[in-house]
């Protein structure tokens, strides 16, 4: 078990670590479109995956605030596709395996997801349902020891590099949310497509791409829980995914302020620094404000977590007020840099843009409004 005074240690180590094998190859990276395979095995082998899996699946039992900070702090150093990536291993698949997969499950792909040998995906946006996952059309009908799955999914994160996809499908169409279950798909199965990878304005790096699943035959013994009960399992570890982007969203604000007050302090306009006119000061003392807003709220929501008692409501206020002060801060002190703020070569643009999906994946901030309304008036 990892201490809590070695917190600050890992943080500085992780820093080091994306320092060294990063930060000199993200251009080329955003470039290609693509993070390379070989940085999920370095992750792996310095410690940086699934760091929360207990140590009898190969993990290190590492308090959640240890696996939420690696988020938080590759995205502070203007690194989101990367930070999506090491979300959707950690944050969002290895929740559901650890606590809803049988022990032959885990044993089979937790200590491979810990050292990077099996990258993840999740499949559950479909072209006419993102936010409302009620309406997916992939279908899995069980014939004998196994289950014949057929549909698409779309907007997949690490979909290139899957080598296991967590898949919502119907099995039984006529109950709705009721029939959806969740099957691990081994990626390499017959049947298993990898379409084109699709062009965003943000996340260049994140490779994002369609799923095909033709006569796709999936053994019954890789249903995660239990048949018709997906939805409840989703709405079940759908806080640990919001409270994941939210801690991106942290860490990109507070990337942004530290790369903007850095600038200004350089840069001179009518004699004199930029950090000595007023509406810079302003600006920059705005944006902290509200960071420190948002970091208060943030880390309530954390605390909550740990004590396993973290609403659906509490954090979609969360993942909806902080992803919107995202967007405001970065957008406000992109305006600071002037012109060389909207050119590429300077990391605040990639901060603009990258921001840009964070109200929109997880459950748009328009359905997080839904829900936190729904807790104040009903239906």
């Amino acid at each position: 078990m990892i201490q809590d005074q070695d917190y600050e240690l890992f943080r500085s180590n992780f820093q080091r670590f994306l320092a060294e094998h990063v930060a000199p190859y993200y251009e080329q990276w955003e470039e290609d479109g693509l993070i390379p395979r070989e940085l999920w095995y370095k992750l792996g082998e310095n410690g940086f995956l699934c760091v929360d899996v207990p140590e009898q699946y190969g993990g290190y039992g590492a308090p959640v605030k240890y696996s939420l900070m690696l988020v938080q702090e590759t995205a502070r150093a203007g690194f989101t596709a990367l930070a999506v990536a090491i979300g959707g291993q950690s944050e969002l698949v290895s929740p559901y395996i650890q606590n809803i997969g049988s022990e032959q499950q885990k044993h089979d792909w937790l200590p491979k997801m810990v050292t990077g040998e099996v990258v993840v995906a999740i499949a559950m946006t479909e072209a006419n349902a993102g936010s409302d996952l009620q309406a997916i059309r992939t279908q899995a009908v069980r014939q004998d020891d196994h289950y014949i799955i057929n549909g698409s999914k779309t907007f997949i994160s690490n979909g290139r590099h899957a080598d296991l996809i967590v898949l919502v499908a119907k099995t039984d169409a006529a109950k709705g949310a009721k029939g959806m279950s969740i099957f691990l798909v081994d990626a390499t199965l017959q049947g298993v497509g990898k379409g084109r990878s699709l062009k965003k304005i943000g996340l260049h790096a994140q490779d994002t791409l369609e799923l095909f699943f033709d006569h796709v035959e999936v053994p019954v013994n890789q249903l995660l829980g239990e048949e018709n009960q997906g939805f409840t399992y989703l709405m079940q570890e759908l806080p640990r995914e919001r409270l994941s982007i939210s801690m991106m969203a942290m860490g990109s604000i507070q990337g942004a302020i530290e790369l903007t007050a850095q600038y200004v302090q350089e840069r001179k306009a009518f004699g004199q620094y930029l950090s000595q006119m007023q509406n810079t000061r302003f600006v920059i003392a705005q944006a902290e404000i509200k960071a420190k807003a948002a970091a208060a709220f943030l880390q309530q929501c954390i605390n909550l977590y740990q004590q396993q008692q973290l609403s659906i409501t509490d954090v979609a206020a969360l993942k909806c007020f902080i992803t919107d002060v995202q967007g405001e801060i970065v957008d406000q002190l992109l305006q600071l840099f002037g012109g060389y703020g909207y050119m590429q070569e300077y990391p605040i643009s990639r901060f603009y843009v990258d921001a840009r999906v964070q109200r929109i994946y997880g459950g748009s901030n328009e359905i997080m409004k839904e829900i936190v309304a729904r807790s104040l008036l009903g239906k």
